[in-house]
């Protein structure tokens, strides 16, 4: 299976973490969503990343189909349980996790394309309390348990805090940033996606 990704990408590193806990292999392809030429636009109409090509060239997105079909083909039930109130508390996770994921992405692009005068300060203050409030319910208490896709969407949305605003969420989500460590140790995929500010 191909993966169409970025190495930025907070979903695309969704995808790849989840793969790693599950052991599924996948071969990850750089997409340029920018490109009319690149072949993304045919494997996904939206011309978005994530994207995974399956062996038969069908295709599957967004990170939250990908990592449910990846998890189903590792037997079920591994990182989205099966029972219903671990099910949902994961979902529910991995919904404010890509939440807050979203919201700085909103954020890092009023700020790539739009140059200086027409960027809308209330439209990026919208988006950054997005993510504040999601980091405060999040340090008032912290995913607890074995690894789920919550817990993967959560440190890949931390990860891009790191990545494009500099950490400056660790100051004040002490308990964020030690649940953070923990999961890090846990699941070494996490180091080795880690993308260096440019």
């Amino acid at each position: 299976m191909i993966l169409r990704s970025s190495p930025a990408s907070p979903f695309g590193r969704k995808v790849k973490l989840a793969a790693a806990v599950l052991g599924v292999t996948l071969s990850v392809v750089e997409a340029d969503t920018m490109s009319p030429t690149d072949s993304l636009r045919r494997e996904n109409p939206l011309g978005k990343i994530p994207t995974l090509v399956m062996e038969d060239g069908t295709t599957l997105f967004d990170s939250r189909v990908i990592v449910a079909y990846l998890d189903a083909v590792a037997g079920g039930g591994r990182i989205i349980p099966a029972e219903i109130a671990p099910r949902f508390a994961a979902l529910r996770l991995e919904a404010l996790a890509d939440g807050i994921a979203d919201a700085a992405l909103l954020q890092v692009y009023e700020g790539r394309w739009r140059e200086e005068p027409r960027r809308d300060a209330t439209w990026t203050d919208h988006q950054a309390g997005k993510v504040s409030r999601g980091l405060a319910a999040l340090e008032a208490a912290p995913p607890e348990g074995p690894v789920t896709v919550g817990h993967i969407a959560l440190a890949c949305a931390l990860g891009y805090l790191d990545l494009r605003f500099a950490g400056e969420w660790r100051d004040t989500h002490p308990a964020l940033v030690a649940w953070l460590d923990g999961f890090a140790a846990a699941v070494p995929a996490f180091e080795t996606t880690r993308v260096k500010p440019t």
